[in-house]
């Protein structure tokens, strides 16, 4: 599958696999970024896709980045938005970290949509509303 990459900024790397078979392919800050300790901050990645109708995709964490205490944001990215993406990164450490213009910041892995149709039931299963830990657990 081939996805039209839309560039904000001169000065962009484009998403990268390190292997043919990664699922995930890497993508860069555009600018350089401090993120303070226990702050969430919006990184820039001067790109957008063109996604076909059908899919989406989602920035998932570098392992070597959730290892040393910054993750990301799953949300995903919708087939429509063709506005340039930022990567949700958190930083849980005590510590300030900086991400320079080209350091990699996250992956993207593209995935098929299922559209599904909602439809209200009146009364909910036996099964009830435990929720979190409702199975003993």
């Amino acid at each position: 599958m081939k996805i039209k990459i839309i560039k904000f900024s001169d000065h962009v790397n484009l998403p990268d696999r390190a292997h043919y078979n990664d699922s995930g392919a890497d993508i860069f800050a555009s600018k350089t970024v401090t993120i303070p300790p226990h702050q969430i901050v919006p990184v820039a990645t001067g790109i957008g896709l063109e996604l076909p109708n059908g899919y989406d995709v989602v920035i998932h964490c570098k392992s070597g980045l959730s290892s040393k205490g910054i993750l990301c944001a799953n949300a995903p990215i919708d087939a429509g938005y063709r506005g340039e993406i930022f990567a949700i990164l958190y930083n849980t450490t005590n510590d300030p970290v900086t991400f320079f213009a080209g350091d990699k910041i996250g992956q993207f892995v593209v995935r098929p949509v299922i559209y599904a149709d909602f439809v209200l039931v009146i009364e909910g299963e036996e099964r009830g509303d435990g929720a979190f830990g409702s199975t003993g657990r």
